[in-house]
Formats: C-alpha cells, sequence, structure tokens
C-alpha cells in the first residue's frame, strides 16, 4: 500500500502535462519583451518621451513578467525531473545557477521600469531629463541587453550539454540550443530582435517534452 501511495503522489508532482509551463513562459516573455519593445526606444539614453505618450501597455508588460517567471521556474522542475538520476553535478549547477540569474535579472530590470512609471506618475516634470532617469533607463538597458541575455546563454548551452549526455531531448534541438546560444553571447549587439531567440527555444524544448510525455505510457 505505502508504494502505491509513493508512485502517486509522485506522479502528482510531476504531471504528464507540466511542458506547458515551458509553453506558457515563452509566450508570456514574447509577449511582454514585444510589448515593451514596441513601447520603449533601443536607446538607453531617450529623454522619456514615452512615458507621456501611453505607458499602459509598458504596464501591461511588467504584469506579464512575473507569471513569466514562475512559468519559467516550473519549466526547470520539468527539465529536472527528465533528468531524474542521470543529472550531472556540474552541469545541473551551471544550469541552475543560470536560470535562476536570468530570471533575477529579468525581475530587477522590471522592477527599474515600474519605479520610473511609477515616479513619474508623481513627479511628471521632475523625472524626465534629470540624471536619476538617464541612470535608471542606462541600467534597465545593461541589465537586459547585456547581461541577461548572455546569462540566457548560458542557460542554453548547458541545458544542451545535459541533452547530449543524457538524451532527454532530441539531439537537434541540443544543437539548435548551442547554435542560437552563440548567437546570444557573440552576435545579440547587432541584431536587434535576438531577445526573442532564447523564448522561442524554450518554446521548441516545451513542445518536444510534451509530445514526447503524451507519446510514453502513463506509469503503472
Amino acid at each position: 500500500m505505502a508504494g502505491g501511495e509513493t508512485l502517486t503522489q509522485a506522479h502528482l508532482r510531476t504531471p504528464r502535462a507540466a511542458a506547458i509551463a515551458g509553453i506558457a513562459f515563452s509566450v508570456l516573455l514574447m509577449a511582454s519583451l514585444l510589448l515593451l519593445r514596441q513601447s520603449i526606444p533601443a536607446d538607453p539614453l531617450d529623454r522619456g518621451a514615452w512615458l507621456d505618450r501611453d505607458p499602459h501597455r509598458v504596464v501591461l508588460a511588467l504584469n506579464l513578467i512575473p507569471f513569466a517567471g514562475i512559468a519559467f521556474l516550473w519549466f526547470i522542475g520539468v527539465l529536472r525531473d527528465r533528468l531524474g538520476a542521470r543529472e550531472d553535478r556540474f552541469f545541473a549547477t551551471v544550469f541552475l545557477g543560470s536560470g535562476f540569474l536570468f530570471l533575477g535579472l529579468l525581475f530587477v530590470a522590471a522592477a527599474i521600469i515600474g519605479a520610473i512609471i511609477a515616479v513619474h506618475a508623481v513627479q511628471p516634470d521632475g523625472l524626465q531629463n534629470s540624471a536619476a532617469f538617464s541612470i535608471a533607463r542606462s541600467l534597465t538597458y545593461n541589465l537586459m541587453n547585456i547581461y541577461a541575455i548572455k546569462i540566457a546563454g548560458v542557460f542554453m548551452i548547458s541545458t544542451s550539454t545535459l541533452a547530449l549526455r543524457t538524451g532527454f531531448a532530441a539531439r537537434w534541438i541540443a544543437v539548435l540550443g548551442y547554435a542560437l546560444a552563440g548567437l546570444l553571447l557573440f552576435g545579440s549587439y547587432w541584431i536587434a530582435w535576438s531577445f526573442l531567440v532564447f523564448p522561442i527555444w524554450v518554446l521548441a524544448m516545451s513542445l518536444h517534452i510534451l509530445v514526447d510525455n503524451f507519446r510514453r505510457p502513463p506509469p503503472a
């Protein structure tokens, strides 16, 4: 009886459709990034004219990011469940560390943008063209376009390496992960829309895991 309860509890902890979390993360993050890119100029030294136009799309994007982060944590859990006892300590440490660091950088950048909007609502004339605004705006640009995007590349490399060594995902996804990670690490500065590479790759990985889960027979 105790053995049956253990199997049931393990199945409930990791449902077969858990890979949907990766799909949710991809969709939410892409929607958030597209809204931010359409509303905020790419120039890190812009003077903040977007604050007077319509910040509602920016607020919507910022409200989507926490849910994307929750889904990403669940996605990491799905990958670890796929690895099981085959998890390599070295690459698993890099895998987990880069995933958590990416989320931290993403949340900090979103919080800074939210603070800019909140302060502007109270002091619309005092924030724009100020040194504080320039520092905050440049900080968010560097966090997202330099640090977070590079850490996302490290996450893709470590995950792809684990996929090749353990076979928990298709080989073509791992090879694609290496190629796209190289693009993020060395070419993101010259490609304006490179920030979409990471969620698109997570989407491909999640769809593969979801299909594979439903192809397998359910546990006894």
